[in-house]
């Protein structure tokens, strides 16, 4: 039994040095750049950083062009013939009484009928709608992103703090406990245990430290940020309940019936198509080719002038595909836009109810525990040093007050989180983060 214990008591000191030697590291690394942001301000940042979101801007822009050269007339086109050999090269005079030297030249214009310049241009303007409301779905993931990256980070370090408070006071401890075991004054079981309550606050530390690595990356890729950046999130503060009362779920998916980009980009891609199906049909319609030609010999009068007018007759091809195909196009975009509708409507609902569920979760939790809790704990380890609580009632405390400090914090990000989602389901900021 002695070899057993001594040999759990090697791994234990083992494993204390490992936890030991990799805290001061991270902590190096979190203090190489540090930067202190709130939700606002790290939005600040993204909208003039993110690279999605300045290469999808860019889709906007095209769409412009476009719209610009579909509103263009097509260039006139121009058909010359002339000779080059006759028995000469490039012969153009009067010999012998027989005039040589044979021009033609004829300008032809499309005219294109049934106003398909004005509906090719209507098209491309949805186009131009269609890509803004897409840049601003991408926008509102984005920021639905960044800020739940952001509460989960406030939440993740302000459970660090719990860690960096406990595990230093059970560093002393095991300290004292060495001393008191080479004394006899405890077992090596209860020290064991004490060590092991310490390397698993360690190792509890390390985990929730690997998970701010993460999230600190992705944030950092959102805000563009130098790697050694190190952000503190602002974002620990409940959500002010009040501003909720002021809003109704009717309201809210009424709001978001207006607001969210996506469902706006359903009704253009809806107003697209029906614009199309006017488009299909015109394309029904003959184009008209129009223009002057000149001919200079080979007519029958010399420098003959005409007026040459084509128009294809519409027998065997009159679009009828592509107009039965746009028809259909267009029902579906229907149906489409009201899936998307009631969906938004199940969204409103179910983020309205998280937050509502968050909020009276909240009420609940009562501060004044907390920082009782927090002198008692103090109290705790000094009545454990002098011997006047047990190791188990000790542990159980230690454990409870653990889990309690970890749940608020939790709680504080549940509720932000479900603000954030809120926000995100109506496409628009009506709960200040």
């Amino acid at each position: 039994m002695q070899y057993k214990w001594g040999k759990y008591f090697f791994l234990a000191a083992l494993l204390f040095v490992v936890f030991s030697t990799a805290i001061p590291v991270v902590a190096q690394v979190k203090s190489s750049d540090t930067l202190r942001l709130t939700i606002s301000q790290a939005e600040d940042i993204f909208l003039k950083q993110n690279l999605s979101l300045l290469a999808n801007h860019y889709s906007v822009d095209i769409n412009k062009a476009l719209l610009t050269q579909a509103k263009l007339w097509d260039n006139p086109l121009l058909v010359t013939d002339q000779n080059i050999y006759d028995g000469k090269f490039f012969r153009h005079s009067k010999e012998n009484g027989q005039q040589y030297g044979q021009i033609y030249m004829q300008i032809q214009q499309i005219i294109r009928t049934a106003g398909k310049i004005k509906k090719l241009s209507q098209l491309a303007k949805d186009n131009v709608l269609g890509a803004e409301a897409q840049f601003s779905d991408l926008m509102r993931n984005l920021k639905f992103i960044l800020a739940t990256d952001m509460n989960n980070l406030a939440q993740l370090q302000s459970i660090a703090q719990v860690y960096e408070t406990e595990i230093p006071n059970m560093e002393s401890l095991s300290k004292g406990m060495d001393e008191m075991l080479n004394q006899g004054d405890v077992s090596k079981k209860e020290n064991l245990r004490i060590k092991a309550l310490l390397f698993s606050l360690q190792n509890e530390y390390n985990e929730n430290l690997r998970q701010q690595y993460d999230v600190q990356k992705e944030l950092s890729g959102l805000l563009r940020l130098n790697e050694s950046t190190w952000i503190i999130a602002d974002a620990d503060k409940p959500v002010a309940g009040e501003e909720l009362n002021k809003w109704q779920l009717a309201a809210l998916q009424d709001s978001a019936f207006q607001w969210r980009p996506d469902l706006q980009s359903a009704r253009i891609q809806q107003t697209y198509q029906q614009h199309n199906i006017s488009y299909q049909k015109a394309l029904a319609k003959p184009d008209l080719v129009i223009g002057p030609e000149f001919d200079k010999l080979n007519s029958y009068v010399p420098n003959y002038v005409g007026l040459t007018i084509s128009l294809p007759i519409p027998v065997f091809n009159r679009n009828k595909g592509n107009i039965e195909a746009a028809d259909l196009s267009y029902k579906q975009s229907v149906v489409l836009t009201q899936q998307l509708a009631d969906q938004v409507a199940l969204d409103i609902t179910n983020a309205w109810k998280k937050l509502i569920a968050a909020n009276r979760l909240l009420d609940h939790d009562n501060t004044q525990l907390r920082e009782n809790y927090d002198t008692l704990l103090q109290n705790m380890i000094g009545s454990y040093r002098q011997r006047q609580v047990g190791l188990v009632e000790f542990i159980d405390f230690f454990d409870a007050y653990k889990e309690t400090r970890i749940k608020q914090g939790q709680l504080v990000a549940v509720q932000r989180n479900a603000a954030a989602e809120l926000n995100y389901a109506i496409g628009k900021n009506i709960v200040s983060l």
